[in-house]
């Protein structure tokens, strides 16, 4: 793999430097207890409580309260978060927290949770229209004016890392495609990370999330390298999605490494805490690594697959009234064919994060590198019960335009791939995704 001093060398032609972001966690069976602690050392006095309605009525959210309550701190609970969020549920949470005038928030619950606080947390300290901040084209992209309220997040899957994160991720109506809102000021400030909450994910769950954090890993990993990115205008606004760099590069490897030994374990067996504890520490270290590096085309397509979601899609273990398409599904269903496409712009990294997921590369050549990836990806997707490919969610090469349509326009990720891709190549890279066995 590329190391250091090629980062390193002069003449490359884009950013001198990169920025490394980190967020300050606790990690630890039942840290949860340490929420009082941690939102008065915030200087928390009243609180937004922010879940869903199934994680509303689990231990988690409990414990959080118990701890708020024997602090002494004033909270409400804010249970109305969609599962997938959308612009209007966005706004609805905007509003509850506007007119609360909390000085705090905390989130306990999935990506969707972390991400409705967020943005949540956001329009109320700057209100604005709605589109002020996506991320451009798709919006204005303007940039967060400063400092939020304090947030601490507590996720209870193992695979958003959005606890490490400042992307809010969301689905808009008038696209019909997922896109998002991203400033380093997002960032939660701390976050309380509890592998006791593992324990009782279902197996379709620990999958989809922990294909998720994989994702995030092997696609920061892969990212093109920051030196090759065209400098920010000004160095304070150099994006946190700035391409493979050191930092990212350690992060990601070892996420991979963890995920590679204990996602297949984690998904057979719900009593294995050794496994489910790893791949929640996999899933925060890869949200550290997206966070610096940034994610780049299977998640620019899923999110066309999750605006195109087809009528009777539904998945056990995700409480939905609608049909829903888990996101780190739709994730790496597109991923075997993204990495055939872009293995030869860089085939060391592509091979050195398939060694990492376990796969043999011995005596492995750089044209190898494409089909050794999928190789590796789809054995995963076939031990963990993943649909073949898009095919088996309903897709089939009439959708291809559609998916084309609403996944070219995520700029923020799809050009952050290490080699470029035209609408045609898009359109080429859903065909390939369509099956793999």
């Amino acid at each position: 793999m590329s190391c250091c001093h090629h980062y390193f060398a002069p003449g490359q032609g884009g950013d001198d430097a990169f920025t490394i972001d980190a967020s300050t966690m606790t990690f630890g069976a039942g840290c949860l207890k340490e929420a009082g602690d941690q939102a008065s050392a915030l200087g928390m006095t009243r609180i937004a409580l922010f879940t869903d309605p199934h994680v509303r009525t689990l231990p988690p959210v409990a414990a959080v309260i118990a701890s708020l309550r024997a602090a002494g701190l004033d909270h409400v609970v804010y249970d109305e978060v969609a599962v997938e969020p959308t612009d209007a549920s966005l706004q609805a949470a905007a509003r509850f927290a506007q007119e609360g005038r909390f000085d705090g928030f905390i989130s306990v619950g999935g990506g969707s949770v972390m991400d409705t606080c967020k943005a949540a947390n956001l329009y109320a300290t700057y209100p604005a229209e709605f589109l002020t901040y996506v991320n451009a084209p798709v919006g204005g992209g303007q940039p967060v004016p400063g400092p939020v309220k304090p947030h601490i997040a507590c996720p209870t899957t193992s695979g958003t890392g959005s606890e490490a994160t400042g992307i809010a991720i969301f689905f808009l109506r008038a696209m019909q495609s997922k896109t998002g809102i991203q400033s380093r000021r997002l960032r939660p400030s701390t976050a309380l990370i509890d592998p006791s909450v593992a324990a009782t994910l279902p197996a379709n769950v620990v999958a989809a999330t922990g294909f998720d954090a994989l994702s995030h890993s092997l696609e920061s990993l892969t990212a093109v390298s920051y030196r090759k990115r065209a400098p920010a205008a000004r160095p304070s606004q150099r994006p946190p999605s700035q391409g493979a760099n050191p930092w990212s590069d350690m992060v990601a490897a070892e996420a991979l490494r963890l995920i590679g030994k204990h996602l297949v374990r984690a998904v057979r067996d719900p009593a294995d805490f050794e496994a489910r504890t790893e791949m929640l520490y996999a899933a925060t270290l890869g949200g550290i690594a997206f966070a610096n590096a940034g994610c780049h085309l299977p998640h620019g397509m899923s999110y066309a697959v999750s605006g195109m979601v087809k009528d009777d899609t539904r998945f056990a273990g995700y409480p939905s009234a609608s049909p829903m398409v888990p996101h780190g599904m739709s994730v790496v269903l597109n991923a075997p064919s993204v990495y055939r496409y872009t293995a030869c712009a860089c085939p060391d990294r592509h091979l050195h994060g398939a060694e990492c997921l376990g796969a043999d590369v011995r005596g492995a050549a750089p044209e190898d590198a494409g089909e050794i990836v999928a190789g590796r990806l789809i054995e995963l997707m076939q031990a963990t019960g993943i649909p073949n490919g898009l095919a088996a969610i309903g897709f089939g090469a009439a959708d291809v335009d559609g998916l084309t349509d609403r996944a070219f326009p995520q700029k923020r990720v799809i050009n952050n791939a290490p080699r470029a891709v035209s609408r045609e190549d898009l359109a080429g890279l859903f065909g390939g995704a369509m099956r793999y066995w």
